[in-house]
């Protein structure tokens, strides 16, 4: 057992190494937003009447609970401040631990660093080992940091901890997930996608089970999603149904050093099958196409679903911000007119940020495919730099322009059925779609690390994270304006969107443009990067 875990500390370490700036910006970013959540939620509710009223409101409207969750002590304020964070924000960080996990085992193994390594005194378990301890710890730290943010935040300590401590025993649940994939599977991206489409799965198991009455059904106890939930933190603080993700862990850990031990280094225990021997690839736009088309299939998936659900809320906007201090905090956050067209130009600019991620994730694709080889074998045919790089960069462009098409044209379809004006369907797809040259703006950043700095590609999450606690936070901790300023989606127009704006529009545009055509100019001088 030694001889097998030998080396493990080494990785351990090296793992902390490359993750040195990842993981205490997903611990600090978690720790604000539970911070900032504390100490705006006493602000919108600020009496026992606000807050019996919007949450009543929210356990009567299904799709909220479908999407959030229920409020199972109306009066807490904690509860309700916290309604988005129990569900949605733990789907976020399940996500998260798997990226982490697969980082530190398959694709290590994928890429011939841990074949490089075994060369040295490394046991055969040592690389699973140090990925779920690494996991584990961040999972612990986070929890622990995010439960002193709340109590900080005015919220009880006992809650606070329950809270923290459910978003740390989840997030060690979907690691250990991650861990048994990594074993099933023959690539990194295959563990990736059955971990995450775990996390899908799960999510729906727990928003189904949420909307039966008086709820929860059994559906939502076979999701590690809903046993958060059911932890209750702030409305009861069940703390024995912390046992279930931590039992959870005990199964498959173990089950994935079985595993482990029954397949050779580089090898899944289930094979990939090989491609349909039909069909062919006409060039480098093609390839990229075949490479990406999915995973913006599923966000576009996502994005459609979510977009009908945040539209159908519309007729309930007043009755959901009850307080004037919450209905003025929408105005402010995003419109110019009625409270309902604030509240959809709010939800818009959140699409945004979110299409602004698929870009980077999808611009960075160029960092993954050089990194792994590919790059070298194209430009070694009649391919030039700049077209295999426009060829993914190019994807990235369209795919946030397609994705916000979807999101302004599904959340005025919800809300024009929510009001009944057929109006909104057409304002909300032009307010959507003025959010793209902003969006293309922060995906042109990844653009130019790729281009200059390609081994700093992942410092563009912490840019856009930045961007995301300023328009989401930045007005609670009265931000000064220069440095709301520097966020692109500042100067995007919001709900609703007139001739005025095509000037903004334009600026916005033309400096993804002059990013863009930075980033070439360092691809076209560096040096292929390992």
């Amino acid at each position: 057992m030694l001889e097998t875990l030998a080396g493990t500390g080494v990785l351990i370490r090296l793992g902390l190494r490359r993750d040195r700036w990842l993981l205490p910006l997903w611990i600090l970013g978690f720790a604000l937003i539970a911070y900032s959540t504390a100490v705006a939620g006493a602000e919108l509710y600020p009496d026992l009447a606000s807050r019996v009223e919007a949450s009543t409101v929210l356990n009567a409207t299904a799709s909220m609970v479908a999407l959030f969750g229920r409020i199972y002590d109306p009066t807490s304020i904690g509860a309700l401040s916290l309604i988005k964070y129990t569900a949605f924000m733990t789907a976020i960080l399940a996500v998260l631990m798997v990226i982490l996990t697969i980082r530190h085992t398959r694709s290590d193994e994928e890429s011939g660093r841990l074949e490089l390594l075994g060369g040295g005194r490394l046991g055969r378990d040592a690389p699973l080992a140090a990925a779920l301890t690494i996991s584990f710890g961040a999972n612990v730290v986070l929890g622990l940091f995010s439960a002193a943010a709340l109590a900080a935040g005015g919220l009880p300590a006992v809650g606070s901890l329950a809270f923290g401590l459910g978003w740390a025993a989840t997030g060690m649940a979907f690691s250990a997930v991650a861990g048994l994939a990594a074993q099933l599977t023959a690539s990194a991206r295959a563990a990736t996608g059955f971990s995450i489409s775990f996390v899908a799965l799960t999510y729906a198991l727990r928003a189904v089970g949420d909307l039966a009455e008086p709820g929860p059904s059994v559906l939502s106890w076979l999701s590690p999603i809903g046993w958060n939930q059911q932890i209750r933190a702030f409305s009861g603080d069940r703390w024995w149904v912390l046992v279930l993700p931590v039992a959870l862990c005990l199964v498959l850990v173990p089950a994935a050093f079985v595993l482990r031990a029954r397949r050779d280094l580089g090898a899944g225990l289930r094979a990939e099958r090989p491609g349909p021997a039909r069909g062919s690839l006409s060039g480098v736009w093609a390839l990229a196409v075949r490479l990406q088309y999915k995973v913006l299939l599923a966000w576009a998936v996502a994005f459609v679903v979510f977009g009908v659900v945040i539209g159908s809320l519309a007729s309930n906007v007043a009755e959901l911000l009850s307080s004037p201090n919450a209905q003025d905090l929408i105005k402010l956050l995003g419109g110019r007119q009625a409270l309902t067209e604030a509240f959809l130009a709010a939800e818009i600019s959140i699409m945004g940020l979110l299409a602004a991620a698929y870009g980077v994730s999808s611009a960075n694709h160029l960092r993954s495919e050089e990194a792994t080889g590919h790059t070298e074998a194209l430009l070694g045919t009649a391919t030039t730099r700049v077209r295999w790089a426009s060829s993914h960069f190019v994807f990235a462009l369209a795919g946030v322009a397609l994705l916000l098409l979807l999101a302004g044209a599904s959340i005025g379809a919800g809300a024009a059925v929510a009001v009944n004006d057929a109006a909104v369907l057409g304002r909300s797809t032009v307010a959507a779609l003025a959010q793209v040259p902003a969006a293309w703006v922060v995906t042109s950043v990844a653009l130019v690390v790729f281009g200059w700095a390609p081994r700093l590609a992942g410092a563009v999450w912490g840019l856009l994270l930045a961007l995301v606690a300023l328009g989401e936070f930045g007005v609670l901790w009265n931000a000064p304006e220069w440095l709301m300023d520097l966020s692109p989606f500042r100067h995007s127009p919001l709900l609703p969107v007139g001739s005025g704006d095509v000037p903004a529009l334009a600026v916005l545009t033309m400096a993804a443009a002059a990013l863009a055509a930075l980033g070439y100019s360092g691809w076209r001088r560096r040096d292929l990067a390992a």
